[in-house]
C-alpha cells in the first residue's frame, strides 16, 4: 500500500453552474478532504480550470480521478503529481505596524526581502501582498509574526505542468498558442 502524499490535480471543465459543487461533492461523498481549490475561466470563457489540492495514497487519487473523469461536465483530467509542475499562491497579510518603534520599517523591510508589495496602508498597520510558493508563503508568514499578524487570507493554489513536461509527456495534449481544443 502507498502512503500517503499531496496530490494536485488539474480539471478543465465545462464553465456552468453546479459543476464545481460535484467535483467537490465527489471528494466529500468518499471522505476526502480539498486542501486547496482555485477555479476559474480561461482563455475560451465556456471552460474553467480547476487545480485541486489534496493528500491520499496513490490509489484512492487513482480512484478519484477515474470518478471525476466520469462527470458529465468535466473534460479532462491529470494528476500534476505524476509531472514536473510549478505552483503558487497569493497571500494577504494585515500586520501590526505600531506595537513598537521600528515596526513600519521591520514590516517593509520583510516586505522587500520576499518581493511582496504593500497594497495598503494605515497609521497603525500595513497589508502585504506575496505571491509564491508554499514555502515562501510560510516563510514570510513566520518573519511577520513577531510584528503581530491582524489578519491572514490566502487563494488557494494554482499549478501549471512545466513546458518540456506539457510537450513530452503521454496523456497531456500540447496547447499551442491560442489552441483551446480539448480531448475527452
Amino acid at each position: 500500500m502507498s502512503e500517503s502524499r499531496k496530490h494536485y490535480i488539474q480539471v478543465i471543465v465545462e464553465n456552468r453552474f453546479g459543476v464545481l459543487s460535484r467535483v467537490a461533492g465527489l471528494f466529500s461523498a468518499r471522505g476526502f478532504n480539498i486542501d486547496s481549490l482555485s477555479v476559474a475561466p480561461g482563455l475560451d470563457t465556456s471552460v474553467s480550470q480547476m487545480t485541486i489540492e489534496t493528500q491520499g495514497d496513490d490509489h484512492v487519487v487513482e480512484q478519484i480521478i477515474k470518478q471525476l473523469n466520469k462527470l458529465i461536465d468535466v473534460i479532462k483530467v491529470i494528476n500534476l503529481s505524476e509531472f514536473s509542475f510549478l505552483t503558487r499562491e497569493t497571500l494577504l497579510i494585515r500586520v501590526n505596524t505600531n506595537s513598537r518603534p521600528g515596526d513600519r520599517e521591520e514590516a517593509f523591510r520583510i516586505a522587500e526581502i520576499f518581493r511582496a508589495r504593500i497594497i495598503d496602508s494605515s497609521p497603525s498597520t500595513y497589508t502585504i501582498e506575496v505571491t509564491g510558493d508554499e514555502d515562501k508563503i510560510e516563510a514570510i508568514l513566520n518573519f511577520l509574526k513577531p510584528l503581530g499578524i491582524k489578519e491572514v487570507i490566502r487563494t488557494g493554489k494554482v499549478a501549471i505542468p512545466r513546458e518540456d513536461q506539457k510537450q513530452s509527456s503521454r496523456g497531456m495534449t500540447r496547447l499551442a498558442e491560442g489552441d483551446m481544443t480539448f480531448h475527452r
